[in-house]
């Protein structure tokens, strides 16, 4: 009542201020998220070109840098919020809309059913297809319906990283078909009026006539379970670093962590879809058995499978310090590491893909010797210099004790490099 007063009243500005949640007000969860990331990005390139620096820290390089770095960090967590609550908004969403598409798959066999049956006449298989396809839309629509705060019909899908698991949706997508198929041929055996039709469509549902997509659908179905395992086992090891996603999104069918597009699973995801449109062909055709997916192309996805299991276990990296130098600016001379100098900590994979946000590289910690420090963020116009996948720059804590001293970074996965000694000078 108090927000419809305040919307009467023309207090629309002053209630919606990105915190509402009511539905798809557009003021709500997604345009917060907006406003904070635009909110972010002024902040940072202001920093970056020295402006809005308190006075107070303006003469101190170190002290300027340390203030900006807060100041960031909490502007990126609050960010970060915001687009935790808007992917959540997002998935509460999304499953109206996929039960939506799946109905409208429906309507589209239906037109098509009608259209091809112009001149041929209305037969058994389409009325088993179209009954078939009523039975899968039904209950893929009640586990959306389970499922609607995960996503609806995408939930089995989504990965534990909150990104869409591209094995899962191979296997869910051939999983789907078959059931499918089977359905139309229960549908045609139920409508046959004759013992010698029964007995062809019970024959149809040999092996032998199908042994090609049931070989598939266990390989695909396999390599869904086994990814998943390999995947746990190596974040587990600290052999590969995953950081949660926002939000899933359908871009991550086809592309890594980091959004950028990768051979195995592009190559798995054509070559099942091309796949299975043969078999959809095939089933229109032969409606009366299993599609017959010839060997030859039942190899090639088997091919498929395997390049894209063995992309997973090649896929990531732990991270590695290489060298850790004291920084030196043009003009400097060599001299030993002291505490309250700056040290370049030199190495690979110290960012993770998709950590690439000022939220999760501020989580990144430096250990030198028994003190934690965490990696300054240092902003340029349209990014970040500091912390970068191959250079840290962070400062000696003066609680360090001259000596020998090892050096370790853990990234914003919480994944720890190798130890790497340096004598701090007294």
């Amino acid at each position: 009542m108090a927000v419809q007063e305040a919307r009467r009243g023309g207090g629309d500005a002053a209630t919606h201020e990105g915190g509402c949640t009511c539905g798809d007000c557009p003021h709500g969860a997604r345009e917060g998220h907006r406003r904070a990331v635009a909110a972010f990005l002024l902040k940072r390139d202001e920093y970056a070109a020295g402006q809005g620096l308190p006075a107070a820290v303006a003469h101190s390089a170190s002290a300027s840098r340390q203030w900006v770095s807060e100041e960031l960090a909490q502007a990126a967590e609050a960010v970060a919020e915001r687009g935790r609550a808007e992917g959540a908004s997002w998935l509460a969403r999304l499953w109206r809309r996929t039960a939506v598409v799946v109905w409208a798959g429906v309507v589209l066999l239906l037109l098509g059913q009608a259209l091809t049956a112009v001149g041929a006449g209305w037969t058994a298989a389409r009325t088993a297809g179209l009954t078939a396809a009523l039975v899968v839309a039904g209950a893929l629509t009640a586990a959306s319906w389970f499922h609607r705060t995960r996503g609806g019909v995408l939930a089995p899908v989504i990965g534990e990283d909150n990104r869409l698991s591209t094995s899962r949706a191979v296997a869910a997508a051939w999983v789907l078909f078959l059931a499918y198929a089977v359905l139309v041929l229960a549908g045609r055996l139920a409508l046959a009026s004759g013992h010698r039709e029964r007995d062809a469509l019970i024959n149809g549902l040999e092996l032998a006539r199908g042994a090609g997509v049931v070989t598939v659908l266990a390989v695909v179905c396999g390599i869904a379970v086994l990814v998943r395992r390999v995947v746990g086992l190596r974040v587990l090891g600290q052999r590969l670093q995953k950081v949660r996603a926002d939000r899933p999104r359908a871009a991550d069918l086809l592309t890594d962590d980091a959004g950028r597009g990768t051979f195995a699973d592009i190559q798995y995801v054509v070559i099942s879809a091309v796949a299975l449109v043969f078999a959809a062909v095939r089933l229109a055709r032969r409606p009366d058995q299993l599609p017959d997916l010839p060997w030859g192309l039942a190899v090639v996805v088997l091919v498929s499978a395997a390049t894209y299991l063995a992309g997973k276990y090649a896929e990531g990296g732990r991270p590695v310090i290489l060298s850790v130098v004291r920084a030196r600016e043009a003009g400097d001379l060599d001299a030993p590491i002291r505490t309250g100098d700056d040290i370049e900590i030199r190495g690979a994979g110290f960012v993770p893909a998709g950590a690439q946000g000022a939220d999760r590289l501020s989580r990144m910690v430096v250990r030198v010797g028994a003190v934690n420090v965490h990696v300054p963020l240092v902003p340029v116009t349209g990014g970040f210099d500091n912390p970068t996948d191959t250079l840290l720059t962070v400062p000696v804590p003066a609680e360090v004790e001259p000596g020998r001293v090892e050096v370790q970074v853990v990234t914003a996965a919480g994944v720890e490099t190798n130890r790497y000694a340096i004598d701090v000078a007294e």
